[in-house]
């Protein structure tokens, strides 16, 4: 089980999917954070210790990725609410979540990277 944090960028179908995942998911309205500056955003995830799935590639700069648990960024080509939850989901269920912690992952159509700021990525 994952704690995490979705972005106010993200479909509102996403948290009950996660939740489904036996996930504990929550999002930027549930603390008040959207229309944030994405340092608040990123210290609300920080806070309460969640692992950050958003489209901001502001939030997914790496020299903040020391102080966080983990930040998913999804760069679909076409990123329709359909699109972003069937992908977040099969990652989900596909992916050993493990490696994630502290690292920026990269999600686009066809694969998913994960780079670790310490040791430059796999």
């Amino acid at each position: 089980m994952m704690r995490i944090k979705l972005d106010e960028n993200l479909p509102n179908a996403l948290k009950p999917a996660l939740a489904a995942l036996g996930h504990d998911a929550d999002t930027v309205y549930d603390e008040g954070l959207q229309t944030r500056p994405d340092e608040e955003v990123l210290a609300g995830a920080v806070r309460e210790g969640r692992f950050l799935i958003t489209q901001d590639v502001r939030l997914a700069d790496s020299r903040a990725a020391a102080s966080h648990r983990g930040v998913m960024l999804l760069r679909l080509a076409e990123p329709s609410a359909y699109k972003i939850t069937s992908r977040v989901i099969w990652v989900f269920e596909h992916e050993n979540p493990q490696p994630w912690s502290d690292a920026i992952v990269i999600v686009t159509d066809a694969k998913v990277r994960i780079r670790h700021p310490r040791t430059g990525g796999r």
